[in-house]
């Protein structure tokens, strides 16, 4: 039964303008979906255009106990934006967009619903440089990435998006609207909620507006890919490169699975020979980085059948990036159902983690792939499946407990920038155990009515997977 009658949607059309109301079938199922799977089907869709319109959207909520579920482009792998309990689903993408870069002071204050790769162009034109770079970045908005604390290949030298948020505006989920930190990258007043906000997933407030801090350009950059005959070697080769001094901007790995569904895609000149590639880019003044992409030569070549490829061009380098980038979409063309996780181990414990991956793959005969950005243990294992294909599933879902479990056993975390959502929440006690406990009264405190983005990152009681068989 629908949670919006008559009388509830009279008061929205007094807050939002009526054709920034959608309440036809075909509207809502658009909004049904994220990136992940599963369909949970929202009873209205509002599109705000103002901080005002969203504040008073919240207290409508409140008063009437409706679920209110943020959205901005859906690119989610965790189903943090899916209405589970219907109700409002609030799109931000089409909130007003503005993005100004201030020099001077080394920022960009923007909101909610600019694409990503919109502040990487911005800020580069003014010699800046805004390193968080997830795969989506041409598509996602930054409010999203915000939320998620999104990272990417950079995130290894540069940190994730957590580290460039200075300030917010934020609507909070009894609708008022606050600020959190400012403008000055150093800043101990009180408690950092700015922090607090960035990686809540929607659940402590509906960001209206964000500060976030940027860097000088770095001026000179370099790009090598080795090839590997075995894939330890390849985690052997990242670990040995991290432990001689060398910090790389990014350093991502791919193993023949991924190798052989980018080259079948959109063929690349990957070596489909290959065990595993690891690409690495290193940044900076122009001497050093020559002298440390030979030093990462050397490491990599020191192992049996290894080859290495340094870009000689823009254009080389930007190939080899071309092929990560097409990962993605590489591997949607393997299977209908993409299960993509993002398990995350210290750098020591990354050719055990390939290692049990493997195993995993091998135990249950799945299509299983391994990427992602290994410099800094944040490895993406994906599951190629069909969820109609019900046996598959239930193996996908022992796999997945047991690629989770691996991850805390090596003194890891179920997530490293994918976000908890609902597929990750069952296996939140085993990582956190009390600590759940004090997240889930911060949560309570800071919403009472339970109003903003409820279902996710929390287990239902008695939950301890996720049945993708559903």
């Amino acid at each position: 039964m629908s949670k919006i009658n008559e009388q509830i949607l009279d008061e929205l059309r007094k807050i939002v303008q009526n054709d920034r109301i959608l309440t036809k079938k075909g509207d809502l199922y658009s909004f049904s979906y994220d990136a992940s799977f599963g369909e949970y089907l929202p009873d209205i869709v509002l599109q705000p255009q103002s901080k005002e319109e969203v504040s008073k959207i919240i207290l409508l909520a409140n008063t009437y106990r409706i679920p209110v579920y943020p959205r901005g482009s859906a690119t989610s792998l965790s189903g943090g934006p899916l209405p589970i309990l219907g109700g409002i689903v609030l799109d931000m993408s089409q909130y007003p967009k503005s993005l100004t870069i201030d020099k001077e002071n080394m920022l960009a204050i923007v909101t909610p619903s600019v694409i990503t790769s919109s502040i990487h162009e911005e800020a580069e034109k003014e010699g800046l440089f805004y390193p968080p770079d997830p795969s989506s970045s041409n598509v996602s908005t930054i409010g999203g990435n915000i939320l998620e604390n999104s990272s990417g290949p950079k995130g290894l030298k540069y940190g994730t998006t957590k580290e460039y948020v200075i300030g917010l505006e934020v609507v909070t989920p009894t609708g008022d609207i606050i600020r959190t930190g400012g403008k000055t990258v150093k800043n101990v007043t009180g408690f950092d909620l700015t922090r607090l906000i960035v990686g809540s997933e929607g659940l402590l407030g509906v960001v209206t507006e964000i500060t976030l801090r940027l860097i000088p350009k770095p001026a000179y950059k370099m790009t090598l890919l080795a090839s590997f005959q075995r894939v330890v070697d390849s985690g052997k080769a990242i670990t040995s490169i991290l432990s001689s001094g060398v910090l790389p901007a990014a350093l991502e790995l791919m193993d023949k699975y991924c190798i052989e569904a980018v080259e079948h895609y959109q063929p690349s000149g990957l070596p489909l020979d290959a065990e595993a590639i690891v690409i690495i880019e290193l940044d900076g003044h122009e001497a050093a980085v020559r002298e440390e992409i030979a030093q990462c030569s050397e490491i990599c070549k020191s192992f049996s059948g290894s080859k290495v490829l340094v870009a000689k061009s823009e254009e080389e380098r930007t190939t080899i990036w071309k092929a990560r980038k097409m990962v993605s979409p590489a591997i949607t063309q393997l299977g209908p159902t993409k299960i993509s996780e993002d398990a995350t181990v210290p750098r020591s414990k990354i050719p055990e983690m390939i290692e049990k991956l493997h195993i995993i793959r091998d135990k249950y005969k799945l299509n299983l792939v391994v990427f992602g950005h290994a410099g800094d243990g944040n490895l993406h294992p994906n599951i190629i499946t069909d969820k109609r294909n019900i046996e598959e599933m239930k193996k996908a879902e022992l796999a997945v407990g047991e690629i989770f479990q691996a991850a805390i056993d090596l003194g890891g975390t179920l997530s490293g920038e994918h976000g908890i959502g609902i597929l990750k929440a069952p296996y939140m006690r085993k990582e956190l155990g009390l600590t759940l406990d004090l997240m889930k009264k911060i949560k309570e405190a800071w919403d009472p009515n339970n109003i903003l983005n409820p279902g996710k990152m929390f287990p239902q009681k008695g939950q301890t997977k996720v049945v993708l068989t559903q």
